[in-house]
């Protein structure tokens, strides 16, 4: 294509998306979604701004900023939002759906095999070598949103503040978002073009060209906001929650495993901020000092399981789940894989159901709000507040895999060599998530077998 084409191109906006079209990109999605939450939203803003050009950058960080705002996986969250703006209910659905049933499935799957069989060196070898992958993941992941979303001194100086509450000072997320949201919307009444998301959008090296939903496209009908349709939205998801407890009950128990999972799973996913990272401890006191449905061990196997497959890292809820019932054996000595298998399902099913309503009911609310800086500068300044938080967890990260047993035990050089290889291949050569994270598994197989 010449420079001229090229330039036409880049000026029109491609076809509207079909409906299949945008099933089949959710379904590839949902298989190479690694990297955490971080590393998930950067795959999509480069595949749905940069590549394919369905959306512009800044109705993306719009979106965005609502997410990271919500409790629960914020990357599934937007995968939904993404395409609820799209194709409407279905849209939404399909898309946060397929985000999470790979993963699911998977899992369940792997975690058959760690309960039937137990440990193998070389899926042992595979884990160890991803966690090195995945720290430069997520430092690759903040840096390249929070080079398009710190526009400003004050955002900077928002994301650095964040980072060394969290890090140094231990301030819970949720406090740290309320603080970022409150000191976006006072200093907006000072300084608006702080808060500006699209300011000097046109002339960035990062505008990609025209959007199907460009940064002045209206919102489509169904996406516009009407108190008729909030309240419905929430009485649908109140009721299907409720209908779902009362079956449980019926079914099962009011004292069973699965009946203590629902009400667990639900308070984790309306109760924690922040993502997966933030439920993570959460969910650890409950499902290993609380009800005991697995121990402190099998809980770091599970995030090491998480880590290794696509998705929501929040979906160590489903190897919970899959324990809890294969432990607790609650169809029998005869039917542990379906035990585990239910449990695997309950607790994804409550975990996730609150998302997808929560796209729902606030999207319509968030779409109305664009250009209205007292509205949308809070969520700026919460989306500058996350990126601080983005890297304190690389650093979480760095931390664990270059000295596994702390500070006191020994300096891991393999991982401080596989981490920085990771780093070189993505910042440097530009690889794909799924393309590291395979040549990594290999050479940590190969590793386990030579040690």
């Amino acid at each position: 294509m010449s420079v001229e084409n090229q330039t036409k191109s880049a000026l029109s906006p491609p076809q509207p998306v079909e409906f299949m079209q945008a099933f089949w990109f959710w379904f590839k999605l949902g298989f190479i979604s690694f990297g955490g939450p971080a590393g998930q939203i950067a795959l999509m803003h480069q595949e749905l701004v940069e590549r394919r050009r369905w959306i512009s950058e800044k109705r993306f960080l719009h979106a965005l900023n609502f997410c990271m705002v919500l409790p629960g996986p914020e990357a599934q969250q937007l995968a939904t939002y993404l395409g609820w703006m799209f194709h409407r209910t279905a849209g939404g659905l399909i898309a946060g759906g397929l985000f999470v049933l790979p993963s699911l499935l998977i899992l369940i799957g792997l975690s058959w095999i760690y309960m039937a069989y137990g440990h193998l060196a070389v899926v042992a070898g595979v884990m160890y070598a991803i966690k090195p992958a995945v720290t430069a993941i997520v430092l690759m992941a903040a840096f390249r949103i929070g080079s398009r979303a710190l526009r400003h001194p004050l955002l900077w100086s928002i994301a650095g503040a964040s980072f060394v509450a969290i890090f140094w000072l231990g301030v819970p997320f949720p406090l740290i978002v309320m603080m970022a949201g409150l000191i976006g919307f006072l200093a907006s009444l000072r300084m608006p073009e702080a808060f500006r998301l699209g300011a000097g959008h046109q002339a960035s090296p990062h505008h990609f060209g025209a959007a199907i939903i460009d940064d002045d496209t209206p919102a489509p009908l169904h996406a516009r906001f009407h108190w008729k349709g909030m309240v419905g939205w929430l009485a649908l998801g109140l009721s299907i929650w409720a209908l779902c407890m009362l079956g449980l009950g019926f079914f099962c128990g009011w004292d069973s495993v699965l009946m203590q999972m629902g009400w667990f799973f639900s308070k984790a996913a309306l109760l924690t901020f922040g993502g997966a990272y933030a439920v993570l401890p959460y969910v650890f006191q409950g499902g290993v000092e609380q009800f005991h449905w697995l121990t402190a061990p099998q809980m770091m196997d599970g995030l090491a399981l998480g880590e290794t497959t696509p998705g929501p890292l929040i979906m160590v809820v489903a190897f919970i789940g899959f324990v809890g019932g294969w432990s607790h054996q609650i169809f029998g000595a005869q039917g542990l894989f379906y035990a585990g298998a239910a449990g695997a399902l309950v607790a994804t099913f409550f975990t996730f159901l609150p998302s997808f309503f929560f796209i729902l009911i606030g999207g319509p609310v968030v779409e109305s709000a664009q250009g209205v800086i007292r509205l949308t500068a809070p969520l700026t300044g919460i989306t500058a507040a996350v990126v601080g938080v983005i890297v304190n967890l690389a650093v979480f990260f760095a931390i664990h895999v270059l000295w596994p047993q702390g500070f006191a035990g020994h300096f891991d050089v393999f991982s401080c060599i596989l981490g920085l290889l990771s780093a070189l291949l993505l910042f440097r050569y530009q690889w794909s998530v799924i393309r590291l994270i395979g040549v990594c598994a290999i050479l940590g197989g190969v590793y386990s077998l030579l040690v």
